[in-house]
């Protein structure tokens, strides 16, 4: 090891500053396949990455090692705790589970019931992976996970089935019902990523100068930085959902697909499986990681945490301030 150039494990491989730099690293830690990566090779990661961190790593360990076991950590643990994430919470599992639920989604959208059940499935999964992509220094209780989870999943009923029965009733094209799921989906990531992350906007994020330093904190921030995670949300799973519903309208009239009614679950799922290994590095990458917030906009509606940040940096605060988003 010692004849390779040492990195920062613990900073992206790629420059954070450009989109495609952003679309390199989320790719790198949200690939599909890491879901499938054993929980004794996930640990043996965390070893090797704490140790790298440390300069204490075994000898003879080679760079290619050390680029895996970064992979594997960042896939997997939680960037604040380190704590092991549940495998259908996290970014590599955006594919496999959103590519099914929003298939079937898409599939079974004529019957009330059907729009109800696989709402409520789908904001299950998502307030999983809104809890498990959480600030973990904002610990949500019982009471107000439940109020998030119960609000997202009524809310996703709800629009869904106003929606559908606007369509149904006054709407003369019947591909506008295809779009149900979607107007669903996006209603309800503006209720569930908020109120799941509720404690970050209650008692604020803390803020760094650019050199990573805590001088404050904020809750302004994480109401910018819950906004671009909601953004992303909805990006992440719009072409799937808007795109499919046009593509099965033409398919489904012809003869062949007549014939293969069964698959037709089978190649909706296929095809926003192919969307989403484009969509989630993508749309993650919209934004960066590193949120920054000019210390004006503190100023002008947080004057007692700009008053704090005067006094943790001297009376000379930075014109930026700077902060995680989460995903």
């Amino acid at each position: 090891m010692a004849a390779e150039k040492r990195i920062d494990i613990t900073q992206p491989l790629w420059d954070q500053r450009t989109f495609v730099g952003r679309f390199r690293h989320f790719a790198f830690i949200s690939n599909p396949l890491l879901s499938f990566v054993p929980e004794k090779e996930l640990l043996q990661a965390k070893e090797l990455y704490n140790k790298y961190k440390q300069g204490q790593e075994p000898p003879g360990t080679s760079m290619t090692q050390v680029i895996r076991a970064k992979q594997l950590y960042e896939s997997a643990f939680h960037p604040d705790s380190g704590e092991l994430q549940n495998v259908f919470g996290r970014m590599s599992f955006q594919m496999p589970g959103g590519c099914i639920i929003t298939g079937a989604m898409l599939q079974w959208y004529r019957t009330a019931t059907a729009v109800v059940f696989w709402q409520w499935v789908n904001q299950s999964f998502n307030a999983l992976v809104n809890y498990t992509n959480r600030n973990a220094n904002s610990p949500l209780t019982t009471t107000q996970m439940g109020v998030a989870y119960a609000s997202a999943t009524s809310a996703a009923m709800a629009t869904a089935l106003s929606f559908k029965f606007v369509i149904q009733k006054r709407a003369t094209n019947p591909i506008l019902a295809r779009f149900v799921p979607f107007v669903a989906v996006a209603a309800a990531n503006w209720v569930n990523i908020p109120l799941m992350r509720q404690n970050e906007i209650i008692l604020g994020l803390d803020v760094t100068d650019e050199n990573g330093k805590v001088i404050g904190k904020s809750q302004v921030a994480p109401v910018k930085g819950i906004s671009q995670v909601v953004t992303s949300r909805i990006i992440m799973c719009a072409p799937g959902m808007l795109l499919l519903p046009f593509i099965m309208e033409r398919l489904e009239p012809k003869a062949w697909m007549q014939r293969i009614k069964w698959a037709h679950i089978g190649i909706q799922t296929g095809i926003v499986g192919i969307c989403l290994t484009l969509m989630v590095p993508t749309a993650c990458a919209i934004f960066p990681q590193k949120c920054k917030l000019s210390v004006d906009t503190i100023k002008r509606f947080e004057k007692d945490r700009y008053e704090e940040i005067l006094k943790n940096t001297d009376g000379k605060p930075p014109e930026y301030v700077y902060f995680n988003k989460g995903l």
